[in-house]
């Protein structure tokens, strides 16, 4: 089952305060809306400690002299409060809105923008399904944070110190009565908070997991299928979800066992208060209205009181969800260049060179071999070198050396004399074309996703090129929309062949300096190949290729041969003389199952 690979955040030294602070640099910019918004929900939430003394002019005035007019007039001033605390909710409300979704959005597209700098190696160790939870219902809780319990601790905060001082200026006997449960509130929200945000965080990974499951399935529907693996697809995804409700039954658990303390400590407090202040009135020493008064004052602040524990929950759980997201922020991007010097550059075109070149991935144990291992290699100016080697041999991966989607262990690679380490990304990239074996499509149209390849200025032109040479143009004209036919999430709705062609079209479409296809014809008929194979001849004579291959009819396209065995250069020469002199290339293109 999925995993999250970063460890849930439960160290005890983990500060809620601190880890929410770091949303300042995306609340800076609408810091004055948020200000007055709590500026007019504490107008607002004190506005509802005045109403108790009105209640105490009322019983002691109006009501006590039996004078009808004053009560209508207390009501009327009742009523007005009432409006204008809703209005400045309301107005509250409103304040915060468009930001906050602004908020959101801005760190949503920092968070993309990010996941699209950091390394090939992030992604390979990291579930989609955590990086989608993380886009959604982290920044979700987030948005939800800043606009509710960010604004009411405050707020409430400020009630509930308002109210004291006038239970306090009441009557301070009884003020005293409602001040004993503060102590072990404090103490239970203390313990709350750990607690909590522990639990928290195991459901939000959860749901990172859950969703990594429902995506692959959704993905994988026709492996599911077609293996009839709808059983045990669903078993696992079942298996998540009552984990899942496990740990939020717990939330539940603890969230209800901090309201039961908040709700019950100051009830008991406020009953306490009741009988002291009746026997008072009885004694004469305080009159109906001021008890009137304090227990309405009371009453109020149940709700700022009541509304803590709830509150401390969404500010875990959104200090779990802002934890979570730097989590992703944090990590180191792709390096663009190197800090030392460039390397001088030679005369003219040199080609591509690899120079004592290793590589291991960075997760990979200290003593595994290294999968490149000392590669020197030289790919002519205008040349197309052929890399053939047996599986797990690194072919792959010393393609994927060249754009930089790996840095290289030790070594470095050279274009026309250029170190591709002291180059700028994007211009690097500019260079250079790949097209990789298991093609990737996008939910756009088929044009959209051929001129990727290509600079901004590209056109019709370059994509009936580009459909030409991949043999592509006769299938995507005959599609409802010809080039303008959106193809289905990750092209799903075209075969294997038709997918590949197009990922060959995207890869040439921008005439190339440099072109590396990773065995690029392997889901063609043979037909289509030899079609394909004569259009690409001619893009080959236009640029340096390294090609990998597993045919003799692709590496027949090639002008010499490389063959890479255990993550080294074991043999380059042409096809004809690597064939004669080297066994295990001989073995590799015989297609023998068993080597003789």
């Amino acid at each position: 089952m999925p995993e999250n690979p970063v460890p849930p955040a439960s160290a005890p030294d983990r500060s809620a305060v601190r880890v929410l602070f770091r949303l300042w640099p995306y609340v800076r910019p609408v810091r004055g809306r948020l200000f007055t918004a709590a500026l007019v929900a504490i107008v607002a939430s004190c506005l509802s400690l005045v109403i108790p003394l009105v209640l105490k002019w009322l019983v002691d005035g109006p009501v006590a002299d039996r004078d009808p007019g004053g009560v209508w007039l207390g009501a009327l001033y009742l009523l007005l409060l009432g409006i204008a605390e809703a209005v400045l909710f309301g107005f509250r409300r409103w304040l915060v809105a468009r930001p906050l979704a602004g908020v959101e959005a801005r760190m949503r597209s920092d968070l993309y923008g990010r996941l699209q700098r950091l390394p090939i190696a992030f992604h390979d160790r990291w579930a989609s399904g955590q990086l989608l939870s993380r886009g959604t219902t982290d920044l979700m809780l987030v948005r939800m944070f800043l606009a509710f319990p960010l604004t009411f601790l405050l707020v409430n905060g400020v009630t509930i110190l308002a109210g004291y001082v006038l239970l306090l200026s009441q009557d301070w006997s009884l003020g005293l009565v409602l001040l004993t449960p503060v102590l072990p509130l404090v103490l239970v929200c203390s313990l709350f908070e750990g607690r909590y945000g522990r639990v928290a965080r195991r459901a939000q990974d959860q749901v990172g997991d859950l969703t990594t499951v429902v995506e692959e399935s959704v993905l994988g529907i026709r492996i599911v299928k077609g293996f009839g693996r709808h059983r045990s697809q669903a078993r696992a995804f079942r298996e998540l979800s009552e984990r899942l409700r496990g740990t939020e039954l717990a939330k539940a658990r603890l969230l209800a066992m901090i309201w039961a303390v908040i709700t019950v400590v100051p009830e008991l407090a406020i009953g306490a208060a009741l009988v002291l202040g009746t026997v008072q009135v009885a004694d004469g020493d305080l009159s109906a209205g001021t008890l009137v008064a304090f227990l309405s004052t009371a009453l109020a602040l149940r709700w700022p009181v009541e509304s803590i524990g709830f509150l401390l929950a969404m500010s875990q759980e959104a200090a779990t969800a802002t934890e979570r997201y730097f989590e992703v922020m944090d990590a180191e991007e792709e390096p663009d260049t190197a800090a030392a010097p460039e390397a001088p550059r030679t005369g003219g075109p040199d080609g591509i060179r690899f120079e004592n070149v290793t590589f291991r991935y960075p997760d990979a144990p200290e003593d595994a071999p290294p999968v490149l291992d000392g590669v020197d290699l030289h790919v002519r100016p205008g040349e197309t070198l052929a890399l053939v080697g047996g599986t797990g041999s690194g072919k792959t991966t010393l393609t994927a050396l060249v754009p930089r989607l790996h840095e290289t262990t030790h070594g470095r690679i050279l274009l026309d004399g250029e170190d591709i380490a002291r180059m700028e990304r994007g211009r690097l990239r500019s260079l250079v074309s790949v097209a990789f074996e298991e093609p990737t499509l996008f939910s756009a149209s088929v044009g959209e996703n051929v001129l990727m390849g290509a600079d901004d200025a590209a056109g019709e032109p370059e994509l009936r090129r580009a459909l030409a040479v991949a043999q592509a143009d006769g299938f995507v004209d005959r599609l409802p929309e010809a080039a303008a036919t959106r193809v289905g999430e990750q092209g799903l709705s075209l075969s294997g062949g038709q997918r590949q062609r197009l990922a060959l079209a995207r890869a040439v479409v921008g005439r190339p300096r440099f072109l590396v296809l990773d065995d690029p014809l392997s889901a063609l008929d043979v037909h289509t190949e030899a079609r394909v194979e004569a259009a690409l001849r001619e893009v080959l004579r236009e640029t340096t290729a390294l090609v990998v291959a597993h045919r003799p009819s692709t590496v027949m396209l090639a002008d010499r041969v490389a063959l890479l065995s255990g993550g080294r250069i074991a043999a380059v020469g042409t096809h004809q003389e690597l064939l004669r002199s080297n066994e295990e290339y001989a073995w590799l293109m015989s297609g023998e199952k068993e080597r003789r």
